[in-house]
């Protein structure tokens, strides 16, 4: 078989979700569906907190953000899955591949990030509620928010430029819906090592930090929150803090799940399935958890929807 590397010419073959002819118009409408949702919800987020002075605070900066990461990540999947399937098709091209992969790490790892500091906020907010403005003033949010882009860029940029140096054979398939840089190393003819060494750098420092910061975050402010007297301050702060901890659950959850279905099992429908949850499901449920448990967003979007219906 014809190898290509480093031209534009070599084609991946996406195996996508099923081979079942027959499930393709389901999975189209399903994914149709969740995708225009993921972009309602995310978009109706971005437009209340900027629309609302209310939420010109640090943590809405950071969850309008996250919205925005979300939309991205979705939208770096599904329309072209929707579009192969609606084709009857399943390539992409070498290029496509990797510009697929690039914009998923940035994604994906820009979520880390804006949930990490999002944490470090609450605990600002719960534990330092004196010095918060001062600490978590406009200028720092931002500077936390491009440091974490910047940082993203170059690590994806990384793996991006380490990844053309292996060879990949025209037309090779990829068990995926997409294009996961684990499922090309695993692909590839050519040794991986330096990929793989930089791959688990990357996921110790970005991943386990963040994390540990999380966990830290939560544990002061759980012991802030068993000092506290006021019912109604204890109240406000679940409320924030819910939403927050079940967008991590899902987020940290699935991703877990990714690496441990493809680290324990052969079969790629087990990361596949982690996958649709980390990359779809998630970024879905996002916006209705933060609209549903927290007030200050449900007004925002009340106060939204109200003027769009007022509008002649």
């Amino acid at each position: 078989m014809e190898s290509a590397n480093h031209t534009g010419i070599a084609e991946f073959v996406l195996l996508g979700l099923s081979d079942d002819p027959q499930l393709q118009p389901l999975f189209f409408g399903l994914f149709l569906c969740m995708y225009l949702v993921t972009l309602l919800g995310n978009l109706l987020i971005i437009l209340a907190v900027s629309s609302d002075s209310h939420l010109h605070s640090p943590m809405y900066f950071f969850l309008c953000n996250l919205s925005f990461v979300e939309l991205c990540l979705t939208s770096a999947t599904i329309p072209k899955m929707l579009v192969n399937i609606q084709a009857q098709r399943k390539d992409i091209s070498y290029r496509g591949c990797l510009t697929q992969v690039y914009f998923l790490m940035i994604f994906a790892g820009m979520d880390n990030f804006l949930l990490t500091l999002m944490a470090y906020d609450r605990f600002v907010a719960i534990c330092q509620p004196l010095n918060y403005t001062v600490i978590m003033n406009p200028q720092l949010c931002v500077l936390l928010v491009l440091l974490s882009w910047l940082i993203m860029f170059w690590v994806s940029l990384l793996h991006i430029l380490l990844l053309k140096r292996l060879t990949f054979s025209t037309g090779m398939t990829v068990p995926h819906f997409f294009c996961e840089l684990s499922q090309l190393l695993k692909a590839t003819s050519s040794n991986t090592l330096i990929n793989i060494i930089l791959l688990y750098v990357v996921t110790a420092l970005l991943g386990v930090f963040p994390v540990t910061g999380i966990l830290y975050s939560y544990s002061q402010i759980v012991s802030s929150l068993m000092r506290m007297s006021s019912s109604v301050g204890k109240s406000k702060a679940f409320s924030t803090c819910g939403s927050h901890l079940c967008v991590v659950s899902l987020f940290y959850g699935t991703g877990l799940g990714v690496h441990l279905s493809s680290a324990r099992t052969h079969s790629s429908q087990g990361n596949m399935i982690a996958s649709v949850m980390y990359t779809v499901v998630t970024p879905m449920l996002n916006p209705f958890i933060y609209s549903l448990r927290n007030k200050d967003v449900k007004g925002a979007l009340g106060r939204l929807l109200s003027r769009a219906a007022s509008c002649p």
